[in-house]
């Protein structure tokens, strides 16, 4: 009987190494770049990403519980940072909303601005967001984080609609009304997953047109095409269709606690909607075909994902962009990542950091069991911040 359990021990300590991948070792991140000077002036101020990430030995070398623990615990000694939430009335009667935070010390001559577009369902509440804030507020940085339209429950949607995929012109109106409030003001745009589509799908859109003040982007952690992307989320290979179910689910929550706004009569017989179909869809594409493309009039789930998708718009980007993705994000599989390493290697002001491990957007760091309170990806975007800038600055000392 002993011989026994020792046998099934040995067996569930297998499985855990295997899951764990507790084998592996700390990796320098990959880094694309094919402007030489931009690279140089980036690594002045982010040598992080050219050092080994060292995940906390116990468990992150598992991009799976990398992934869990950041969606479901958050963040260690997690801030609740003050700020002044923005209340905006769109054109489509939509109210926008977005908190503002103010620097929490004086460290910088240029004023700089943070603005942050979150993951899916996500808003300025998001622990992961709260914790980004609050650190760049220490490091004397001004924060606007949008508010996706209708994740947060505190504030009614106002017109039959919520975020996309791709709509950037909330994220415009944010930005708008930030340079409104401070003119002076040089702004840094970061995406997280969803929020990272936005922000470039964002810069391509609006090419050499879009604000004065915006001096760089950065993206975490998303996908770049949704078409082929949903193609993986489909499948059962690596817990994909899992996440993916998790992601339904949150959005078909964010639209039934709205329902009386946005599945009223008048709407559900406006945009042909069936609320049953809504109800009962299993995944974003059956939630898409049975809600999404009609109230944004697309043909088709196809159609919404091109038109959702940067890749489409990468062509069109002049901004200086940083691009940062995990080979095991299990939500975003390694055959989408050649499109951006393409356009890295192959474009000015563009860099693609390329990490073994941090899941999505876990990146946590340091310790064998506990992380360290700020993980890899916190520290490591407030550096590249202040390596835009520098950017910015040095190019602006040349033209004069």
């Amino acid at each position: 009987m002993s011989t026994a359990l020792l046998a099934v021990f040995a067996v569930i300590l297998c499985i855990l190494f295997r899951i764990l991948n507790v084998n592996s070792a700390p990796k320098k991140p990959v880094v694309l770049c094919q402007d030489e000077a931009f690279l140089t002036t980036i690594l002045k101020i982010s040598p992080v990403i050219a050092e080994p990430y060292k995940p906390t030995r116990l468990w992150g070398f598992s991009g799976h519980v990398q992934t869990i623990v950041h969606s479901i615990i958050g963040r260690v000694r997690c801030p609740w940072p003050i700020g002044e939430r923005v209340y905006i009335t769109l054109p489509d009667d939509s109210t926008l909303t977005y908190d503002l935070y103010q620097p929490l010390t004086n460290g910088h001559e240029d004023d700089i601005t943070i603005a942050i577009c979150p993951g899916i369902g996500n808003s300025s509440e998001s622990v992961y967001i709260r914790t980004f804030v609050h650190f760049v507020q220490c490091h004397g940085y001004r924060c606007a984080v949008l508010n996706h339209i209708g994740a947060l429950s505190s504030v009614q949607v106002s017109a039959p609609r919520i975020f996309t995929y791709g709509h950037t012109d909330d994220y415009h109106v944010m930005l708008q009304s930030l340079v409104d409030k401070h003119p002076n003001t040089r702004i840094v745009c970061i995406g997280f997953s969803l929020g990272g589509n936005l922000v470039t799908k964002y810069m391509g859109e609006r090419g050499s047109n879009k604000l004065a003040n915006i001096i760089g982007g950065i993206s975490v952690c998303q996908g770049y095409n949704a078409i082929e992307g949903t193609k993986f989320l489909l499948n059962w290979q690596n817990f994909r269709r899992f996440y993916l179910y998790v992601m339904t689910e949150s959005v078909k929550n964010i639209i039934l606690k709205q329902k009386s706004v946005l599945l009223s009569e008048d709407v559900k017989q406006r945009y042909s909607l069936n609320e049953r179909d809504i109800i009962s869809a299993a995944t974003l594409p059956e939630l898409d075909d049975a809600y999404t493309r009609k109230v944004h009039n697309f043909r088709s789930v196809k159609e919404l994902y091109k038109w959702s998708s940067c890749e489409f718009y990468l062509e069109n980007i002049t901004t200086p962009m940083v691009f940062i993705n995990a080979l095991d994000d299990p939500i975003v599989p390694e055959q989408l990542l050649r499109p951006i390493k393409d356009f890295a290697s192959s474009h000015s002001n563009a860099l693609y950091i390329e990490l073994a491990h941090g899941g999505h957007l876990g990146f946590y760091e340091g310790g064998l069991l506990y992380p360290n309170p700020i993980t890899w990806l916190d520290r490591t975007l407030v550096s590249l911040v202040g390596s835009l800038t520098l950017v910015h600055a040095d190019r602006a000392l040349k033209v004069s």
